[in-house]
């Protein structure tokens, strides 16, 4: 299993951080993420294109609006890959290469 870079990178940034948790709970359209981040509108939009191009959200549009959603297998994907890296970092037969 291997570390999706891309997706830690994505979560890394603090609003969006803050838009996956709030995703988490329900799903949204931009003026209620806008609301509840404080953040500009194209700030958001933005935000969540990266979102979207990186597989953690997915867009719902319904009348006027776009909704989004968390795409939980993302996350678990990421997940899975963090647990398996502590896994074996907590192995206590630990090879060392010499100098």
């Amino acid at each position: 299993m291997s570390l999706d870079a891309d997706v830690l990178r994505v979560l890394a940034d603090p609003l969006r951080a803050r838009i996956v948790e709030l995703l988490a709970a329900e799903d949204l359209c931009t003026c209620h993420l806008v609301a509840e981040t404080g953040a500009r509108q194209t700030n958001v939009s933005n935000h969540l294109r990266v979102l979207r191009e990186a597989g953690v959200v997915a867009a719902e549009p319904q009348g006027r609006f776009t909704y989004y959603r968390l795409v939980p297998d993302a996350l678990a994907r990421v997940a899975g890959s963090l647990d398996a890296l502590a896994r074996r970092a907590r192995t206590t037969d630990r090879p060392r290469r010499p100098c």
